[in-house]
């Protein structure tokens, strides 16, 4: 009998290709709700994989006790780099060079020849020992700065508001009230490196007028060794010094961000929210066009069930078709996307989580939008509702 079985499955197919315009605004509406979706998740999670992946457990960070936790105030001795290699053990070798980078870190306006206002930037002054400290660096055009140039990250350009063209190898950019030429550009696996100039160390402190450091990083043979750099800070009071690991430093600075990455959910939740609401909408436009054809079927003997799956299939199949195309607008468009931040700048991450995410959306539109409405035109008496105009 009909009422034992549901409707064919090609009758929901059908019924989408039937009503072209209004599928068509249905699916542009849910692809945009599922984009906003992936944006977002994008964010979270380009925001997580830099601070991730700037951190190494083998490297410790000695800065001034003074500064707390953050390193652009802080100002330790020139001599700190010497007195911890002739003082800690297990610090890294290769080929007799000590994995030891006295660095000056600054944020400061910086202004390229083709800019038309300059942009606040951050600038690392380093010596050739900081590749091996920071082992994700990797000169990916050009090369290592001389005297008077500077090398940049692959999104400095989006730290400072600028183009990419603004900061290509050969090009000036001015701070500091300092003309440097750019010599290349580097890339760091991802890691907040890659929104910073660094120029180098002898130049930058003559530009300054400094012969301080900001931090000294240190690269340990094994993580069990970062305490005995720690025991040397303490003991060493008269220096006012503090050494924590890299990845924990870096850790704080997630716990930092936290209420940034809740808010960033909380907007995927309301986002998400507002789409089933849009899709309630649509669906209830659908359904009330759609009565007397729904009160027929019942007239034709079959269930309200099997009528109501229907309508959730159909709602679902264009809700996962949205999904899909937001996926992929956002693989293309938006997964490497470089925003700016107040530590700098980093890529948004469309990645198999985000992916995830937007598909669970997508789906739950289909099917949380299309219950309601399909519910309350199968409580019409079937009369009624062929009557209906």
């Amino acid at each position: 009998m009909l009422g034992q079985r549901l409707l064919p499955w090609d009758y929901g197919v059908r019924n989408l290709f039937r009503r072209p315009s209004r599928s068509a605004l249905t699916l542009g509406g849910l692809t945009v709700v599922v984009l906003l979706v992936l944006v977002v998740v994008g964010f979270i999670r380009g925001l997580e994989k830099s601070l991730a992946a700037s951190g190494s457990p083998n490297v410790v960070l000695v800065y001034s006790l003074a500064s707390a936790a953050d390193i652009e105030n802080s100002s330790i001795p020139a001599s700190t780099p010497a007195l911890l290699n002739a003082s800690v053990d297990g610090v890294r070798r290769t080929f007799g060079v000590e994995h030891v980078s006295p660095e000056l870190y600054l944020g400061t306006r910086v202004k390229g020849a083709s800019m038309a206002e300059p942009g606040m930037g951050l600038v690392r002054g380093v010596t050739t020992s900081a590749p091996l400290v920071r082992n994700t660096v990797q000169l990916v055009e050009g090369t290592w700065p001389a005297a008077g140039e500077v090398m940049v990250g692959r999104l400095a350009y989006s730290k400072l508001g600028a183009l990419s063209a603004d900061l290509a190898v050969g090009e000036s950019v001015e701070f500091d009230g300092r003309s440097w030429r750019v010599s290349g550009r580097f890339a760091a696996a991802g890691s907040a490196f890659e929104s910073e100039i660094w120029a180098p160390l002898s130049d930058l402190q003559t530009a300054l007028r400094r012969q301080d450091l900001s931090l000294v990083a240190v690269g340990m043979q094994s993580p069990d060794q970062v305490a005995d750099v720690d025991l040397f800070c303490r003991e060493r009071v008269d220096l006012e010094l503090k050494a924590v690991s890299e990845s924990a430093y870096y850790a704080s600075l997630q716990q930092h961000y936290r209420p940034v990455r809740m808010l960033g959910w909380t907007v995927v939740a309301l986002v998400a929210g507002s789409g089933v609401f849009a899709g309630l909408n649509t669906m209830y436009g659908a359904v009330v066009g759609r009565i007397r054809e729904l009160a027929t079927l019942q007239a034709l003997g079959f269930r309200r069930r099997a009528i109501l799956l229907t309508l959730v299939q159909e709602a679902t199949l264009l809700a996962c078709g949205a999904g899909l195309v937001a996926c992929i607008a956002g693989l293309l468009l938006v997964d490497g996307m470089a925003v700016r931040f107040t530590m700098g700048a980093f890529a948004l991450r469309v990645d198999s989580v985000a992916i995830a995410i937007g598909c669970g959306v997508a789906a739950l539109l289909g099917v949380v939008g299309a219950l309601p409405p399909a519910i309350k035109a199968m409580r019409l008496p079937v009369v009624d509702a062929i009557k209906a105009v």
